[in-house]
């Protein structure tokens, strides 16, 4: 993942070098172009002043044919011959070897035929000239502008991140000021002022929905707690209630039956209602006391405290526990946590199976045998496992989950095996 400043750049950099990389055939074939022009232009000097000054000098033939002689002797790149006919001038290119000096190997010419008359007699004038230093030429442009390339280059990456760190700056501090922000622990939020409208917008929508989620997020808490509280008295005004109807003498077996159902759903209830208290009062920072936990020793304890269940459903405990590892915690919520992980593994199995606990330096496993996984995203919300005909509340998980939160702590839950396993990290 890339920061968005250098996506920006690197779309820059890649066009600018594929710019660069079509330039250089583009260059190649506008200085070839040039040069071949160039030379044909040469040649065709060159040779109207060969015919120029040739019939200029109004040489006998005998003098004429000594001096031809003599030029294709000494040029014989440019070869002057007696022709049948006058024909139109032609121009061609051809490769050949060097045979003056060898190891240049191959060179590149191009050439001109042209036809005059000399003494009333047609004669054929070809020249050649080396076109060596096209070649050459597209080296020294090539160099030079991949120099200006990387000077341009790297004078625009210094000056767009500059630019773009002024322009950008507003976004980022907005951005820091989010990520530090947690519901849990609202802080007055004041985003710095900027003179660039997009920002300036932004900002205001975000202080909008900030400030909106949390006024909804205390008037959702503050009923919470209130609800809870209000609940308890009436709760224990109707157990006191059926334990004296119970107690009644005249209570007949069907009516006895049906005071057993409304305790069973009243003790449900009241269950929900600590948890919910629970849950706000560490929402609400009240657990601020920490210490540090040897982790090792208050899962044996929480194991020993949960033996007459275990030994109600006949379930194997295998501890593979690292000896010293220690927390920093709430102790508490450190044992609530444990005490809610391993009340939902003994629920969750069946007779006769094995749970395993797992403790490493800086993570708890706690797996349990099932059929089918669980739905990850729901399970530690609130009321996210909840039935009507399930002994737990729906809140144990939910509770896990705001005790990680608190202390940073991560929970996770995956299938394998045959296995729910529910795992936390604490590093």
């Amino acid at each position: 993942m890339s920061k968005l400043l250098n996506r920006s750049m690197k779309a820059f950099v890649l066009y600018a070098g594929i710019v660069f990389a079509c330039s250089i055939p583009v260059y190649y074939a506008i200085v070839d172009l040039i040069w071949q022009h160039e030379l044909k232009e040469h040649n065709h000097i060159v040779s109207e002043t060969i015919k120029q000054n040739l019939q200029a000098l109004s040489l006998s033939d005998t003098a004429l044919t000594e001096s031809v002689l003599l030029w294709n002797k000494l040029r014989p790149e440019n070869q002057l011959q007696l022709a049948t006919a006058l024909q139109p001038d032609s121009t061609y290119n051809l490769y050949r070897k060097n045979k003056y000096i060898p190891s240049k190997g191959y060179d590149r010419f191009q050439g001109l035929v042209t036809y005059f008359l000399l003494n009333n007699q047609p004669y054929r004038l070809t020249l050649e000239t080396n076109m060596e230093e096209t070649h050459e030429t597209i080296v020294a442009i090539a160099v030079v502008t991949f120099t200006f390339f990387l000077i341009l280059l790297v004078g625009f990456i210094f000056i767009n991140r500059k630019i773009s760190e002024k322009l950008w700056r507003p976004f980022y501090q907005s951005l820091r000021q989010i990520q530090t922000f947690d519901l849990h622990k609202p802080n007055d939020i004041r985003f710095a002022p900027t003179d660039i409208e997009e920002f300036t917008l932004l900002n205001h929508q975000l202080d909008k929905l900030i400030t909106g989620n949390i006024a909804i997020y205390k008037q959702q808490k503050e009923f919470t707690q209130n609800a809870s509280h209000e609940l308890q008295t009436p709760l224990s005004i109707v157990k006191f209630k059926l334990d004296l109807l119970y107690q009644s003498k005249t209570i007949s077996d069907e009516q006895s039956e049906l005071i057993d159902q409304a305790h069973q759903a009243l003790a449900k209830v009241t269950r929900i209602n600590k948890n919910l208290l629970l849950l706000a009062r560490i929402e609400n920072s009240q657990f601020p006391e920490t210490a540090i936990i040897d982790l090792p020793d208050l899962i044996a304890d929480q194991l020993l405290q949960l033996e007459d269940f275990l030994q109600e459903k006949s379930l194997q405990v295998v501890q593979q526990l690292t000896p010293g590892v220690k927390i920093t915690g709430n102790q508490l919520l450190v044992e609530i946590l444990l005490t809610n992980l391993l009340i939902n593994a003994i629920r969750h199995s069946a007779a006769h199976q094995t749970i395993t606990v797992k403790l490493t330096p800086h993570s708890l496993e706690i797996s349990n045998p099932g059929a089918t996984a669980l739905q990850e995203s729901i399970l530690f919300r609130r009321f996210g496992t909840f039935s009507s005909n399930a002994s737990g509340t729906g809140l144990g998980l939910a509770i896990v989950h705001q005790i990680c939160s608190v202390y940073g702590w991560q929970e996770c839950y995956h299938f394998e095996n045959d296995l729910h396993i529910f795992s936390i990290r604490w590093a």
